[in-house]
């Protein structure tokens, strides 16, 4: 039998996504527009800061100062960061550490490789401190990260909050069970496109363009944005735009930004079937909306889901880890060893609104948001190296 459970367990409402709205109906997002800066086209209003922004740990700190108000009149004094990503989640810490101690740990799964651990001070700022970042290729380092705190004469106390990152970390870790979160993701772009196109719809083309443009050397172009990408691969399927014609422009630097691939697709004949996609976006897009493409994302949700908790207990741990989105049984283990030292617990992740809460018609139906949805818990306990 496996283990069940739910981020909610863990973290209970007090976990925010993509819009920095607060799960828990206590808490009062900032106001953002006198917070943050217009976005860097169109001229826009404020828009809501993405997870490596300095202004996104100012939000965070905001909300975290609320939560913390709720429980106890201590200030909080010192802060733990647990992600998977050194560059996203890596600058997150840089920018919270100038606010308050800090130290993070970066986990990414590579059991082909020897267990290595890396910490790497973070530059003393204001407060004199001497926060850190620990990077390791196994999540069972999750251990190591807790004496290592301890051995620096760290507090758990309840003037501590521990941030914890939820995609690919709490839930579908890096390097173990993230490319399901990824497949669902990929499915989600692909759904979307086959209903645009209907009976043009060409899957090979599809997953060519997909793949290509779905890589480290795109983000440039592409912003490392799926709702940017979905929409790229819908114009190119669709004829908007020739694939060998944008790579070539890509190429000669002709194009190099998604706001004037979206611009170039205004000025072209654009079919009746995308029209409708096309208007949305573009409208999100220059309102500075970071999650334009909310239809993809909707389905995404759906995919999302989908893979949670939906294999028999007679499947085995190798096959679970390859189907279905899974919580982080190390990542577990230390949140309840922090919340038992009253250490505040707090989650969010860059994943979008749209695809992590159900829209209306499915909540109806009984869907909830994923941080409340049950999965199966896997990996190493690491209760008794930390207990």
């Amino acid at each position: 039998m496996f283990e069940r459970g739910t981020i909610y367990d863990i973290l209970g409402d007090l976990v925010v996504y993509r819009n920095l709205e607060p799960a828990d109906g206590r808490l009062r997002r900032p106001q953002l527009l006198p917070l943050f800066p217009p976005q860097s086209w169109g001229g826009g209003r404020g828009g809501i800061p993405r997870k490596a922004e300095p202004a996104y740990a100012r939000a965070i700190l905001h909300l975290l100062d609320q939560a913390q108000a709720l429980r106890s009149d201590r200030p909080l004094q010192r802060l733990i960061y647990i992600g998977d990503t050194a560059m996203n989640d890596g600058q997150a810490i840089r920018n919270l550490s100038q606010h308050l101690p800090t130290y993070g740990f970066i986990g990414h799964e590579r059991g082909e490789e020897v267990k290595r651990i890396e910490v790497t001070p973070l530059h003393p700022s204001y407060w004199g401190g001497n926060g850190g970042i620990m990077l390791a290729n196994r999540w069972t380092a999750l251990a190591d990260f807790i004496h290592f705190l301890q051995g620096q004469g760290f507090a758990f106390d309840e003037a501590t909050v521990a941030l914890i990152d939820l995609d690919k970390t709490a839930f579908g870790a890096r390097g173990r069970n993230s490319q399901v979160i990824d497949a669902a993701r990929v499915e989600a772009v692909r759904r979307t496109v086959e209903e645009v196109l209907g009976g043009d719809f060409d899957e090979e083309e599809f997953r060519a363009v997909y793949d290509e443009l779905n890589q480290p050397r795109y983000h440039p172009f592409t912003a490392d944005n799926q709702d940017y990408l979905a929409y790229i691969c819908l114009m190119v399927s669709g004829g908007v735009y020739d694939f060998a014609q944008l790579l070539a422009d890509l190429e000669a630097e002709r194009l190099s930004s998604f706001a004037q691939f979206i611009e170039a697709c205004a000025e072209r004949t654009i079919g009746e079937e995308l029209i409708p996609v096309h208007q949305e976006v573009y409208a999100n897009f220059r309102r500075g909306d970071p999650t334009p493409f909310k239809s993809f994302r909707y389905r995404e949700y759906e995919e999302t889901v989908r893979r949670m908790d939906h294999l028999p207990d007679d499947a085995d741990e190798e096959r679970v880890l390859a189907e279905e989105i899974v919580i982080t049984r190390e990542v577990a283990d230390v949140c309840r060893f922090l919340r038992g030292k009253g250490v505040l617990l707090f989650g969010l992740t860059d994943k979008p609104d749209e695809s992590s809460i159900p829209p209306l018609e499915l909540a109806q139906k009984g869907y909830l948001p994923l941080h409340r949805v049950t999965m199966k818990v896997i990996g190493d306990s690491i209760d008794s190296l930390i207990n």
